[in-house]
């Protein structure tokens, strides 16, 4: 068998790099063909062996480019289709979105490779998977975080992502670049390194399917019966101040008949009226209903005499207590920098664009008996969100504005990223989007039962309320991120040591 060295010729390695970060997108949703979140990045790091920081940046770059310009191709549809931003401004805007993404694997690769060079072993399982999942934490919160991609995702509902309860997103993701890294051993010469390597990945492969095993929560209560109500409503009708009634009365007719159900809940700012137009008639009819409803809402307060916007979401069962949004989209729901970005939405003329988000203690919402942990659209995307209303919440809920990404990758990866939050905490999840995809997920990060997209319709199904505590609830990042920096540390040293 013939060794991979693409480092003899650097074009080969640069398209190697641009390829292998093309193809990473596949392993996640909606194409799940999870074994490419191990090849795909060993294709990477092969490219990284070898070679000085200068190149290891330049085809980490290469890299992130073809990852990301593939897996976020999304946020064209976002800034165009629903926008109403011209397709060459939507181009330019992604291609720089997509540049600074880049940057992160970029530095990835430098870093690496200053640290690291001439330890090919200590280099590929050590010093490369540890840098890696750091620089993926840095991007969950550089310049308000955009924590997709992260490659722990890819392995949700399969072996490696068995141990999220324990070490969550970004030690699954820590244990498939130390695979990958195995992976580019054996591609570099698999006679010298053939059984070492194997035996790194059946071990840590077993090591991690066992994890699953372990239960670190159990049932609280009885099995509830929810409703979620997919209400399909199309953006340029949503924020059409005629169709407010009709809209409203879509939501509260499609309700109506689950009367066996325990929980019903809408999607994000399904009720297109800020909370003070909506009349007490409307809350006498949900009032009346024998379920407790959770609702996505818009409020308006007014502060020091001038009116503050939240993205909320109340429950019948107390009017007075609201979760406001706290991590807000930049662009979509607030605009950074607004001297310099001002013309931008005033441009755009996108609805809803000026929110404020809310940085005090979250009161937790009470809805079917339970506590219940709630986010907003893409807060599930961020674990401190989720980890904010835990040890106390039973079940999580997140209501969604996905009519935002059209028919695109992302609401199957939000999906995708929703299941790894019910992993990693042991609870359920409820999972409402206006065209979908809606689902009820159990604790174990299943999909119980799930709608299809753009489509007017309710999801029936029943879940599992849960208590006790995973480690990584416990924890959160801190253990992966304290391993990852001890990694770092053993291959400089052991440079240091090779140097010397």
């Amino acid at each position: 068998m013939v060794s991979m060295t693409p480092n003899n010729s650097p074009i080969v390695g640069h398209l190697i790099a641009v390829v292998a970060g093309l193809v990473t997108p596949l392993a996640f949703a909606p194409f799940g063909l999870f074994p490419l979140g191990v090849l795909a990045p060993a294709l990477l790091f092969v490219c990284w062996i070898d070679v000085t920081p200068a190149r290891a940046m330049l085809r980490g770059f290469l890299f992130g480019l073809g990852m990301f310009g593939f897996g976020v191709s999304w946020v064209y549809v976002s800034l165009h289709n629903f926008g109403n931003m011209p397709p060459v401004l939507a181009s330019v805007a992604v291609a720089g979105f997509t540049v600074l993404l880049a940057g992160i694997p970029a530095l990835a690769g430098l870093l690496q490779g200053l640290l690291c060079r001439d330890q090919v072993v200590v280099q590929s399982v050590l010093v490369i998977p540890a840098v890696w999942v750091l620089m993926e934490w840095v991007r969950s919160w550089l310049l308000t975080g955009f924590p997709w991609m992260s490659l722990g995702y890819s392995q949700v509902g399969y072996p490696l992502g068995a141990a999220a309860p324990w070490i969550g997103v970004y030690g699954v993701g820590l244990a498939v670049a130390v695979s990958a890294g195995a992976v580019a051993l054996l591609l570099r010469s698999p006679r010298r390194y053939g059984a070492p390597c194997a035996l790194i990945l059946i071990g840590l492969w077993a090591l991690f399917g066992s994890a699953g095993r372990v239960d670190w929560v159990e049932p609280e209560g009885k099995e509830l019966s929810v409703a979620l109500i997919q209400g399909n409503v199309p953006l340029e009708d949503k924020w059409d101040q005629a169709r407010r009634p009709e809209i409203l009365s879509r939501y509260v007719e499609m309700s109506a008949p689950y009367v066996d159900a325990d929980l019903i809940v809408w999607p994000e700012s399904a009720a297109p009226y800020y909370v003070d137009e909506l009349s007490e008639g409307f809350w006498d009819t949900l009032n009346r209903h024998p379920a407790d409803y959770i609702l996505g809402v818009l409020e308006r307060v007014s502060i020091d005499s001038n009116l503050v916007y939240y993205n909320s979401v109340v429950a019948t069962t107390d009017r007075e207590r609201f979760y406001r949004k706290h991590h807000l989209v930049p662009f979509g729901e607030y605009l950074p920098w607004k001297p310099l970005f001002g013309w931008i939405i005033a441009y755009l003329d996108i609805p809803m664009a000026d929110f404020s988000p809310w940085d005090n203690e979250q009161t937790r919402l009470m809805a079917a008996g339970q506590p219940i942990g709630i986010t907003i659209c893409y807060e599930d995307a961020f674990t401190d969100e989720v980890l904010r209303s835990l040890p106390d919440a039973t079940m999580l809920v997140n209501v969604s504005e996905d009519g935002w990404f059209g028919d695109s990758l992302a609401p199957h990866q939000r999906l995708q990223i929703a299941r790894m939050r019910a992993l990693e905490t042991g609870r359920p999840m409820l999972r409402a989007a206006n065209t979908g995809i809606s689902a009820v997920i159990d604790h174990r990060g299943q999909v119980v039962v799930a709608s299809a997209q753009f489509e007017t319709m309710v999801l029936e199904g029943d879940v599992r309320p849960m208590v006790g505590t995973t480690p990584f609830a416990r924890f959160g990042n801190v253990p992966v991120l304290v391993i990852s920096i001890c990694l770092v540390v053993i291959g400089w040293m052991r440079g240091r040591a090779q140097s010397s």
